[in-house]
């Protein structure tokens, strides 16, 4: 399995310092949050994104998704949805990136509605993926916190450009085991998301192998299953300024995962 880790921790770092924390802790990755207050946007000029890509490609770390916050089970129209996605799958292809992620957003819409909106409005993103390379990833989140949620969207879907990311916190809050999670995505898994909390009362992150995640676990069902993706330590520094800092911790969690592996192989 590939290692990476999510600009998340470091919202407002510049590209060059993101690069060279990959290289020097050993990631072999990065998802970029795409948004305004960080220095990668979909407002990107031309020069701006062949810039980027150029720094990332000349290191030789892979962008690996674009996380963009389209909520594509939400309420309303889809056009204002569909443009958000395309803007986003946009960017992955000018930087390179595999992957696009969204969200479920259905909020307290019944959920055979909010399904048939997300199974809808994935359908058409994931054509216009389809042609730029890219996958578009519905991440186990919000309205659709379940590994078994997600899948029966995409399994509505049945598109390959359409896939899932699996965010172990949030299959965890919904009392999903690793194994029941893992077999609910397999089909359609782009790439897990692994991170540390201290309990279901307390997102606050921490470093990896020192909260209550079933991280060990999970590293040992992927492995099972010889699954090769990637995992993507997401640190939601963002959400949670009073919590230490992301550069200071990205060699231990680099480590921590490193052993991981080694123990499940």
């Amino acid at each position: 399995m590939r290692l990476a880790f999510s600009t998340l921790g470091v919202p407002t770092m510049p590209v060059d310092q993101v690069v060279r924390l990959a290289s020097e802790h050993g990631f072999h990755g990065v998802e970029l949050r795409a948004s305004d207050e960080g220095p990668v946007h979909t407002g990107l000029s031309a020069t701006e994104r062949t810039q980027v890509a150029e720094q990332f490609g000349k290191a030789g770390i892979d962008v690996l998704t674009i996380a963009a916050y389209a909520k594509v089970a939400a309420p309303g129209d889809d056009g204002p949805v569909l443009e958000e996605i395309d803007t986003a799958l946009t960017l992955a292809a000018d930087l390179g990136a595999s992957y696009i992620r969204v969200f479920p957003g259905g909020g307290d819409q019944p959920a055979a509605q909010a399904d048939a909106i997300a199974a809808r409005r994935l359908a058409a993103a994931a054509e216009r993926a389809e042609g730029l390379g890219v996958r578009v990833l519905l991440e186990t989140h919000d309205s659709h916190r379940a590994g078994a949620d997600v899948a029966r969207v995409l399994g509505q879907v049945g598109h390959r450009a359409a896939g899932a990311i699996w965010d172990l916190m949030h299959t965890w809050l919904a009392g999903e085991q690793p194994q029941t999670s893992f077999l609910a995505l397999a089909p359609y898994l782009g790439y897990v998301q692994v991170k540390d909390i201290a309990s279901a009362d307390d997102a606050t992150p921490l470093p990896l192998g020192s909260g209550v995640l079933p991280l060990a676990e999970t590293v040992e069902v992927l492995s099972r299953a010889d699954w090769d993706g990637w995992l993507c330590w997401e640190y939601e520094k963002r959400w949670h300024p009073g919590a230490a800092d992301l550069p200071g911790l990205l060699g231990p969690a680099r480590d921590h995962l490193t052993r991981l592996l080694a123990e499940s192989a």
